[in-house]
C-alpha cells in the first residue's frame, strides 16, 4: 500500500527488454533505501514494483508484459515518481493507493491559471463512474482531489509544491497517465451488487 506522497523524482537509468517483460535500473534522486530490503515495493508512477536489487543511489525491478500493457510504459532517461511502501505507523498524507493501475488516461489540458495549473484529463469510460468531484484520485503515482467532472473528463488543479515535487510539471496535451480510482469506490460498487433490493431502491412511504 501507498499514499500517493512522492517522495522522490527517480529517473530510468536502463531497461532492458526481455521478451515481452523489461529490467529497469532506477536511480533514486535522494530516497532513502536504508530501510528498505529485496522484495519489498516500490511505486513507480504509481505503478506498484518489486525491488530486486539495490544500491545506495538505485535499485532494480523487473516489469512483467501485463505491466507494460496496462501502464503508460516507460522510457529510457525519463523522471518517474517514487514512494516507498506505506508503513502502519506513517501518516496517510493522501488517501489509500494500491499501486494496482486501473487504467491510462490522457492529457487534455494543462495550464497555468494564476500560481497553480489546471490539469484537465480524460479517463477511460469505463473508469468515469468512479470518478467523483471532491474524491481521490492518483495520477502517475501521486494523490489528488478532483475539483470539476464532465462524463470522463475530469479536473484537477496543481498547486506550486505539487509540480515541484513531482514529475506532473513535465505533462502537456496528449501525454499518457496512470490512473488508479479510489478503492472505496470500488468496494462501494461490488457491496451494493448484493445488497437486498429494498436497500438499493428508494420507496415512497406517504
Amino acid at each position: 500500500m501507498f499514499t500517493g506522497i512522492i517522495q522522490s523524482i527517480g529517473r530510468i537509468h536502463e531497461f532492458e527488454a526481455r521478451g515481452g517483460d523489461a529490467r529497469m535500473v532506477i536511480m533514486g534522486g535522494g530516497l532513502d533505501f536504508s530501510d528498505v530490503a529485496s522484495g519489498d515495493s516500490i511505486a513507480v508512477d504509481g505503478v506498484c514494483l518489486t525491488a530486486v536489487a539495490l544500491a545506495p543511489d538505485r535499485f532494480t525491478v523487473d516489469v512483467s508484459a501485463e505491466t507494460l500493457r496496462v501502464t503508460a510504459g516507460f522510457v529510457p532517461g525519463a523522471e518517474v515518481n517514487l514512494e516507498k511502501a506505506l508503513r502502519l505507523a506513517d501518516r496517510l498524507g493522501g488517501h489509500l493507493v494500491s499501486g494496482h493501475v486501473d487504467g491510462v488516461g490522457a492529457v487534455h489540458r494543462f495550464a497555468p491559471v494564476g500560481e497553480s495549473h489546471l490539469l484537465e484529463i480524460d479517463a477511460p469510460a469505463e473508469l468515469a463512474r468512479y470518478i467523483i468531484r471532491k474524491g481521490s484520485i492518483t495520477v502517475n503515482g501521486v494523490s489528488l482531489t478532483v475539483n470539476a467532472v464532465a462524463g470522463a473528463r475530469f479536473a484537477l488543479n496543481l498547486i506550486p509544491h505539487t509540480l515541484e515535487m513531482t514529475t506532473l510539471k513535465h505533462l502537456q496535451a496528449g501525454s499518457r497517465v496512470n490512473l488508479e480510482v479510489d478503492m472505496i469506490a470500488r468496494y462501494v460498487e461490488r457491496l451494493a451488487q448484493f445488497m437486498p433490493a429494498q436497500f438499493t431502491h428508494a420507496t415512497d412511504k406517504d
